[in-house]
């Protein structure tokens, strides 16, 4: 059925260019599929704009704050316009990457699951500007035992904006300073060594499944925002390769039915709707997860279309059939 879709991007977020490429390949794939587009970059009309319009549902190609953040799907929601992905409330969650552990652990009640994460500490800007954090540093090797180096990130973000590999307590300083300049509050974990992947979730409840997972090989350092943005200088392969997991194919097999069992065990964990992203790392025995994306990458080369042509899924179709999910409702 063809509908009249308001797809929603830019904004004035930190991902604004990411947020424009994922709109502008939805839109040209929209229209291939027959359907009515009114593309609409964020702005203050927007409201009175989705009000003349009246679309059947929007479609949200945002990215970073506003567009995974609750923001936007809490307007839709005002406005009864349906749209694609998790609710306002789920949003609230997912945007804040400290939380996956705690939501995880509530949603399992003490059993065990496939997912695991990196040990880690949540510190706000307020911490360190008026309380005096910065002097308790020496204090992170006790509650992060692994050691240097660790992940310093905005907790609240995407697109590895901010983030910073710390290899000495001599770099904190300044890695911490260029997260809080991204958000009020600076996650600091420990590096994860592995094998990198995105799995993408699709569907609600029970009717949710994986995507093959993607595995990612930057050329050099790691994924970072440049990279993300410069397909040169990444290798992907989608799905992952078997001989990446294991040089025996049916223990390859096996892990790889346990990475998207995590990826499925989180987005059931925080009620994602829809879709979602879940980033990790295959660490040699586990499956380490470091977020959730419910708004992922939808650019012609991003991991969600990489993952529908490995599973033999146009990404024509695949829209489709999330757009009918948020009609039917």
């Amino acid at each position: 059925m063809a509908y009249k879709i308001a797809v929603l991007m830019g904004g004035s977020s930190f991902e604004r260019d990411f947020s424009l490429a994922s709109g502008k390949y939805v839109l040209k794939t929209l229209e291939q599929e027959g359907h009515t587009v009114l593309p609409l970059d964020t702005s203050s009309s927007l409201v009175e704009v989705l009000r003349a319009e009246k679309p059947d549902v929007a479609f949200i190609a945002l990215h970073g704050g506003h567009g995974e953040d609750g923001t936007i799907q809490s307007l839709l929601e005002y406005l009864n316009i349906p749209f694609v992905g998790s609710p306002s409330h789920v949003c609230r969650t997912t945007w804040n990457k400290s939380l996956l552990p705690h939501i995880v652990s509530m949603y399992r009640k003490g059993a065990t699951g496939k997912a695991t994460w990196p040990r880690s500490v949540c510190l706000s800007a307020v911490c360190f500007k008026d309380l005096g954090a910065a002097t308790a540093l020496d204090l992170l090797t006790e509650r992060i035992k692994s050691g240097y180096p660790y992940a310093v990130l905005p907790a609240c973000g995407g697109s590895a904006m901010g983030i910073s590999k710390v290899e000495t307590p001599e770099q904190l300083p300044v890695a911490i300073l260029e997260a809080l300049s991204f958000d009020d509050e600076v996650l600091i974990e420990e590096w994860v060594n592995g094998i990198e992947l995105a799995v993408s979730v699709i569907g609600t409840g029970d009717e949710a499944r994986t995507l093959p997972p993607v595995e990612i090989n930057p050329r050099a350092g790691f994924f970072n925002t440049e990279a993300r943005l410069n397909a040169d200088l990444v290798d992907y392969y989608a799905p992952v390769r078997s001989t990446s997991l294991s040089k025996d194919e049916d223990v390859a097999a096996r892990i790889c039915r346990e990475i998207e069992a995590a990826a499925l065990e989180v987005h059931h964990s925080f009620g994602c709707r829809d879709l979602s992203r879940v980033d990790m790392y295959w660490n040699g025995s586990q499956a380490q997860v470091l977020e959730i994306n419910v708004s992922p990458g939808m650019a012609e080369h991003s991991l969600l279309p990489l993952a529908c042509n490995a599973a033999g899924i146009s990404f024509g179709a695949l829209l489709n059939e999330l757009l009918d999910m948020a009609v039917s409702r």
